[in-house]
């Protein structure tokens, strides 16, 4: 299957493309803290676009846009520059496909291939199908932030992951 999958560089004119993506799981899911819907502006603010090192993808699967992923700053310091948060957000009908496995593998070449070092995976504790995907490859928890967040009424704790590259 992997020759179905390709992450291509995201420029800004691609911010179109993934904003409904983002904008799915702001309103139903707790995989990411933003409560209200965000527009191709706000993306700009939260995606890296046009960075050598901290670089988005457009995330293709049989040449169809299946979703994105990122390389984000860890920390806005030149001493973290060695780590990278990385995130993956598919489209709901891509999930079960092994997409996310593949997307991680890949996304962790090209952070090697920028000599980044380390990556961290953020997730809300009740993310369990993210959780299972980062321990199978290798990632280990390295944090447990209890009732840092709230949505949905709801109190949430997230966990950190880790893997040195």
């Amino acid at each position: 299957m992997n020759n179905a999958i390709r992450l291509e560089v995201l420029e800004e004119k691609d911010l179109g493309l993934i904003n409904d993506i983002y904008n799915y799981y702001i309103a139903n899911s707790t995989a990411t803290f933003h409560t209200g819907s965000v527009t191709e502006d706000d993306l700009k603010e939260i995606l890296p676009v046009g960075d050598s090192r901290f670089r988005s993808f457009l995330i293709y699967f049989n040449n169809e846009v299946a979703g994105y992923c990122y390389l984000g700053r860890y920390k806005p310091r030149d001493a973290y520059n060695r780590t990278a948060e990385v995130t993956i957000y598919l489209k709901p009908e891509y999930f079960g496909l092994g997409i996310g496995r593949e997307v991680l593998l890949q996304i962790e070449q090209k952070a090697r291939e920028v000599g980044i070092v380390v990556l961290m995976g953020i997730i809300t504790a009740e993310n369990e199908a993210s959780i299972k995907l980062f321990e199978r490859l290798g990632y280990e928890k390295c944090g447990h932030f209890k009732q840092v967040g709230e949505k949905f009424g709801r109190i949430l704790d997230v966990v950190a992951y880790q893997k040195l590259l």
